[in-house]
This record gives C-alpha cells, sequence and structure tokens, in this order.
C-alpha cells in the first residue's frame, strides 16, 4: 500500500475535533480488497475514568509511531475533570512519502460513515509546501461528509467538494461544491463513485457521474479571491495560472469526531458547544445518546456502519497533463 499511518497531536484538528489519530490494525484494517477507517472510543482501550486522570503519551518506539505534532503539548496529555483526554481513537492515513502527483484524473469508491457527529474526508495538501504554509500551498477536500441521519442540511445524504487557497490563515478563500443524493442515507448504506480531473486550467469533482463543482480561473487565484482588494500579499507571483494548485500533491483519508464541523445553530440538542473549553467532556458525557448511532444495535467488535470503507482508488494520467 502506499498510504501510511499518522499518529496525531492531541489537540485536535483545525475544527478541534476530539479525536486522536493512532496505528492501530483494528481501527485502520482491510478485508476482502476493501479498506475501513473505524473510529473506536478510547475507553474501550483504556478505561472511562483514564480519561480523567491519566496521561497519554503519543511518543512511540517503533518507525511508524512517531507523534506528527508536538506544539501545543500535542504528543502529551494528561486528564482533568474538565479537559479530558480525546475520548475518541480513529485513523488518518496518507500518502505524503510515498505518493505524490500533479494533474490527472483521480477516482475512488467509498462508502461513508454512519453515526452521529462522525465527519469522512477524502483530501489533499501541497507535498512541499512551495508557496508558504497552508492555505497558501493550497487544500483540495475531494469529499467531506457528515455522519448524522438528522442534522438539517448538513445531514449524511449531503457531501462537499472544495478548494481552499489565500495569502495566510486569516484569509482562506473557500470555493465549493455540494452533492446531495437523491436518495435519503444512500451515502452511507452504498457504495458511491467520486471522480476528480485536474488540469492546469481547471479542477472539477463529480459524484456518481454528477458534476458538483468546477473552477476554471480566467487569470488567477489571487485575482479570483480578490485578495488585491485587502492589499494582501500575492504568495503565488511565481506561480502559474493554477497556483497554489500547479505542485504535487500527497493523499489523506480520514475519519474525524466532533468539533467545530458542527454549527451549534443545526440542532438544539448539540452535547456540546463549539468553543467550550469543556466541550470534549460534555461530548463524551453524552455517550449514551449518540455512540448507539454507531453501532445500530450491533456489537461493538463486529459493527461497521461507522467506518468509511474504500473500495478502490485510482490515479490516471490525462492528455496534455503530467503526473
Amino acid at each position: 500500500t502506499m498510504f501510511g499511518s499518522t499518529r496525531s497531536p492531541l489537540v485536535g484538528g483545525g475544527n478541534h475535533e476530539f479525536q486522536i489519530y493512532v496505528n492501530n490494525r483494528s481501527i485502520s484494517y482491510t478485508r476482502d480488497g476493501i479498506l475501513f477507517i473505524k473510529p473506536d472510543i478510547t475507553a474501550h482501550w483504556k478505561s472511562d475514568e483514564f480519561l480523567y486522570e491519566e496521561v497519554l503519551d503519543m511518543w512511540g518506539n517503533g518507525v511508524n509511531d512517531g507523534c506528527s505534532g508536538n506544539q501545543d503539548e500535542g504528543c502529551r496529555k494528561q486528564g482533568t475533570d474538565n479537559v479530558i483526554i480525546p475520548p475518541i481513537m480513529s485513523a488518518r492515513l496518507r500518502t505524503l512519502k510515498d505518493f505524490s502527483f500533479r494533474y490527472g484524473r483521480l477516482e475512488f469508491r467509498a462508502k461513508n460513515p454512519r453515526g452521529d457527529w462522525m465527519w469522512a474526508a477524502v483530501w489533499m495538501l501541497g507535498a512541499r509546501f512551495p508557496y508558504g504554509y497552508w492555505p497558501a500551498s493550497g487544500e483540495i477536500d475531494i469529499m467531506e461528509g457528515r455522519g448524522n441521519d438528522d442534522f438539517g442540511p448538513l445531514s449524511n445524504n449531503r457531501v462537499f467538494s472544495a478548494l481552499h487557497a489565500g495569502p495566510y490563515p486569516g484569509l482562506d478563500q473557500r470555493l465549493g461544491g455540494v452533492y446531495t443524493a437523491r436518495r435519503n442515507n444512500s451515502l452511507v448504506d452504498a457504495f458511491n463513485v467520486w471522480v476528480m480531473d485536474w488540469t492546469d486550467k481547471y479542477i472539477s469533482i463529480s459524484v456518481n457521474g454528477r458534476r458538483i463543482f468546477h473552477i476554471e480561473p480566467e487569470t488567477n487565484f489571487y485575482d479570483l479571491g480578490n485578495f488585491a482588494d485587502v492589499n494582501a500579499e500575492n504568495p503565488w507571483v511565481e506561480g502559474g495560472k493554477m497556483a497554489p494548485f500547479d505542485q504535487p500533491f500527497y493523499l489523506l483519508l480520514n475519519v474525524a469526531v466532533g468539533g467545530g464541523f458542527f454549527p451549534d445553530i443545526l440542532d438544539p440538542n448539540k452535547p456540546w458547544t463549539t468553543g467550550s473549553p469543556t466541550a470534549m467532556r460534555d461530548f463524551w458525557e453524552a455517550k449514551d445518546l449518540w455512540y448507539p448511532t454507531w453501532t445500530q444495535g450491533e456489537d461493538d467488535c463486529t459493527s461497521e456502519g461507522g467506518a468509511l470503507q474504500i473500495d478502490y482508488i485510482r490515479i490516471y494520467k490525462m492528455n496534455s497533463t503530467e503526473m
């Protein structure tokens, strides 16, 4: 396989999620040609008390056990009554060390996870950061989808695609599209096919043959974002029309849980408030409400409805483009 696993920092991702990413074959594994990423609760591996009282140290000894970011106590955390150890273990797989490409067609067939407060992503980042750190070197979100059956317009019958590009984090331009399944739950109950076409002129994304996203800048992404209006420095002056999307990118797959990806306004019963210092604890202590949606009445160990399932990922060279 070209994917390597990630042991994550303990501070959550950019949306302050509630999981840690671990290298564990019960959480990321293959069977009958299908790749599974199946989140689990940390207490299954430790204990409920562990979350509040003990120390979780992500520094491992093996070649694949390194923690990927130690900022803000990111690799070692002491649980307390209010700021608990992340209650979810999940996986993020990436091709950073093994494979990246520029331009071509990427196609994958996947079944999204079903379960409250999960969100799955298949996405890409620049492999070499030639234009600077995020979002200056770009991000391509091919698929992002939530697992909730009932979360208004952000339920599991919708998935999103987007590009991120901007001079600095406070000036990120998001250009996106949305796919709404014609039948409820068909994104989590069946496999679907995503295709991204990426050339030196445009990026286009489709789901099940329906195009949901096409970006073809007339001049460049700096002009498209109107960044000159705020006197922002152009990080892409040395790039072409598609900069920052004119460089090799690598692929990431993950299932995150909770955090700021779930707006408070859409569900008055959401068990945490975005930005609260006790958000992780509040989420965990509502486990009896959300965990049954992950297992759907099946045994914890055998239930796989809450897993992101990938049948295949294929990358093709396109005419007049390069890999």
